[in-house]
């Protein structure tokens, strides 16, 4: 969970299986395949995060929005204020150096783009110290794959908006397959022309590509090419990432040249990992259910 550039947790299928529920029963929505529901506004905050208001169990809060987290996560504080109970605790690892407690509540109702997510189970932790680095204000909850796994939507980043799309419509742009892995969903992109590679599809990485480590080294891509060093990581605290940039990337027919791309050495760490930077140019549809993803380029405006 949580391989992001904010975070990396808990596997939640294992998780929903030992209390006893499947993907399925526990993401319930009043509005699976539903017709297109009006558009939620999404901000862009610092870092290139995406924020959205949902709500918790009634209470009203703003949450970052992370197609990479396998489950959503609240911060202590607030969980407390919703007398939140935890009925037992994993150990966590995120995206920093080092290793993190949270809390597990089941029974939470999450509201989120005119959805009801009924009888979800969330992840409690200390989101102060990411907050502070990354965002620059106080953050209350991290929406995870809960919402993705509900209902097919449209996401338009540059545009603002989030919105529940009928499922019977052939949405526009080029479709591709997504298949999950360590719990995140990929789809195939190209780097610098060669074979096609799985790239996570992670919302919450507002910064750059993420390339894994062991990936970097199969490509040659670590060879002779000059790289910078700079600091990142989610929960668990700051870490430091080489740098290269890569001559290019392409994603849904679309080619990215001299693109920067920080190493991920985390054993976690899928081949590539496209966020915020990248998706941004796009018109995004996601159906995590039908396991696939549509690409439509935005129009660049002369």
């Amino acid at each position: 969970m949580y391989r992001s550039g904010l975070t990396a947790m808990l596997n939640r299928r294992q998780l929903l299986s030992r209390l006893g529920c499947t993907i399925a029963l526990c993401a319930t929505s009043s509005a699976l395949a539903g017709p297109q529901q009006a558009a939620v506004p999404l901000r862009t905050t610092r870092g290139g995060r995406l924020m959205l208001d949902i709500e918790v169990n009634g209470a009203s809060v703003e949450a970052l929005l992370d197609s990479g987290a396998e489950m959503t996560l609240l911060n202590r504080a607030f969980a407390e204020q919703l007398d939140l109970v935890a009925t037992s605790t994993e150990t966590a690892r995120g995206s920093g150096k080092g290793v993190l407690e949270a809390g597990i509540v089941e029974g939470v109702t999450l509201e989120a783009a005119g959805l009801v997510l009924e009888d979800q189970t969330v992840a409690v932790i200390d989101l102060t110290d990411v907050a502070t680095r990354l965002l620059g204000h106080p953050l209350h909850a991290i929406l995870g794959r809960e919402l993705f796994d509900a209902a097919r939507l449209q996401i338009d980043i540059e545009g603002g908006t989030l919105a529940v799309v009928s499922s019977s419509a052939e949405p526009r742009g080029t479709g591709l397959p997504l298949t999950s892995e360590h719990g995140i969903e990929t789809f195939p992109v190209r780097v610098e022309g060669g074979p096609p590679v799985q790239a996570a599809l992670d919302l919450g990485n507002g910064s750059n590509v993420l390339i894994g480590a062991a990936y970097a080294r199969r490509a040659g891509l670590l060879d002779g090419r000059p790289a910078t060093r700079e600091r990142g990581g989610g929960l668990g605290g700051e870490t430091e990432r080489e740098v290269i940039r890569l001559k290019s990337l392409e994603v849904a027919g679309r080619t990215f040249h001299d693109v920067p791309a920080s190493i991920d050495d985390q054993s976690s760490a899928t081949d590539v990992n496209v966020g915020v930077s990248i998706l941004r140019h796009f018109v995004i549809t996601t159906d995590f259910d039908a396991r696939s993803v549509w690409l439509e380029p935005r129009v660049t405006k002369s």
